[in-house]
């Protein structure tokens, strides 16, 4: 007679659930950093490529690092593999100018320290309880998923690294899709005023600075339907903007001014076309593809300049999720299902933003589109908590970068997985900053 297997319960089946999704987010995003980092030989690994950013084997071993940390010690519960190199893979000891410098583990070395971690983390995640009550950093995988999009965040930035290093292209990528059908939706939408429910409160693997959900009043309000393009950027460009005090914040003028910044990031003129360099490539500028590489100085003088402004964060996430034949707040643009490539260009697929009207399927109840994906966004507004927020699991997350230094970008650009971009997402960054996968849209008073 042979044992009649016992039914699963409720909570084993979510359990396994949760066990699948985090596995599949671990594993995309190991693939991932494999690609950035076996694409290039142990010197381009090793060296600093700018001084903005780390060395791609710093970066390599602190993903590894930071698995040990939260999945090994702090859920796992076990020995630390190698706390000697802990302070060399804390991102607030070492600027990144100064990581060149420091006794870094080797690129062999690294890889087969992030591979070790790997193999253990996945052990862990076998026996980890994640469903019903227990320690928050095991409800419904947290920890897991908080590795997963700490992991691809790094990717991004190495994808950055990869774009500001000198030499042929190492990267490839299909092209993506070209808007469908005749792009006719108009340039702006109206998002009437009123109350919405601003961040979550029930996103499982959502981030402490996305939290808690809250109701927030905004006035209504004019926004772009798309990212400013390139085309229209050039518009301000030949009409002197870079040249002109009066569109740009005192800090702004004088950091082009400092700088002699003529054009976004990586663009430069010749016989009277522009042209960029994008991951090793030398091509003109599309005029219809949205712009990228600008700060947050040149995203507000370009807004004055059109008579118009950056949008705050609240009008941004309203514009993005507030559904108003429901009165609710969706997880999505789209509503609350899952990113697929027809509805947003994310996780690498393509190695560029899409023109401006693709991803009609994205689009949100407000009719703005690509509001997921292709840029990042900058908005008016400083990296605040919100009402009630709490830091979780530690506060060099986010409670340390709040204040009026750093400026909000919203909605994830190409380089940027799912896992690690949804409709309450915060990103935030210096005005200064170029380098990251950065535009904009505007908005102003209805």
């Amino acid at each position: 007679m042979t044992d009649t297997p016992a039914p699963h319960t409720g909570q084993e089946t979510d359990a396994e659930n949760l066990r699948e999704r985090a596995l599949a987010a671990l594993l995309t995003a190991r693939e991932r950093t494999a690609l950035l980092t076996d694409s290039v030989d142990d010197h381009e690994l090793t060296a600093q490529h700018s001084p903005l950013m780390s060395p791609l084997v710093w970066d390599l071993a602190h993903i590894g690092n930071q698995e040990e940390l939260w999945l090994l010690r702090a859920v796992g519960g076990r020995e630390a593999m190698r706390p000697e190199i802990d302070g060399l893979y804390d991102a607030f000891e070492h600027s990144r100018a100064s990581r060149p410098s420091l006794p870094l583990l080797a690129p062999a070395e690294a890889r087969t320290y992030a591979a070790d971690v790997r193999g253990r983390a996945l052990d862990v995640l076998g026996g980890a309880p994640l469903h019903g009550g227990g320690r928050p950093l095991e409800r419904a995988g947290f920890a897991f998923g908080m590795v997963a999009q700490h992991e691809q965040q790094h990717d991004e930035t190495m994808l950055i690294t990869h774009q500001l290093r000198s030499g042929p292209a190492v990267l490839s990528a299909p092209e993506p899709p070209e808007p469908t059908g005749s792009v006719t939706f108009p340039a702006e939408v109206l998002v009437p005023g009123g109350a919405f429910t601003m961040g979550t409160s029930t996103e499982p693997w959502a981030l402490d600075n996305e939290r808690p959900a809250h109701r927030r009043e905004v006035d209504a309000f004019h926004i772009d339907t798309a990212p400013v393009t390139c085309g229209a950027y050039q518009a301000f460009i030949e009409d002197g903007g870079y040249t002109d005090a009066r569109w740009w914040a005192p800090e702004g003028w004088a950091m082009i001014r400092e700088h002699d910044l003529t054009a976004p990031l990586f663009w430069h003129r010749d016989a009277g076309q522009w042209l960029r360099r994008r991951f090793g490539v030398t091509e003109p500028v599309r005029a219809d593809e949205p712009v990228l590489h600008v700060s947050w100085y040149e995203a507000d003088a370009y807004a004055r300049w059109a008579c118009r402004r950056l949008p705050t964060e609240p009008e941004w996430e309203k514009a993005a999720r507030h559904d108003p034949g429901s009165g609710r707040s969706l997880r999505y643009p789209w509503g609350d299902e899952d990113p697929t490539p027809e509805r947003a260009n994310l996780g690498q697929r393509h190695l560029r933003p899409a023109a401006a009207g693709a991803y009609a399927a994205g689009r949100s109840p407000a009719g703005a589109g690509q509001l997921i994906g292709d840029v990042w966004e900058w908005t008016s507004s400083d990296f605040l908590p919100y009402p009630g927020f709490v830091a979780f699991p530690y506060r060099e997350y986010s409670e340390v970068f709040f204040g009026p230094g750093h400026k909000v970008l919203r909605g994830g650009s190409f380089a940027v997985d799912p896992v690690a971009c949804r409709g309450t997402f915060r990103n935030w960054d210096l005005p200064v900053r170029r380098q990251i996968f950065s535009g904009f849209r505007t908005a102003r008073d209805a």
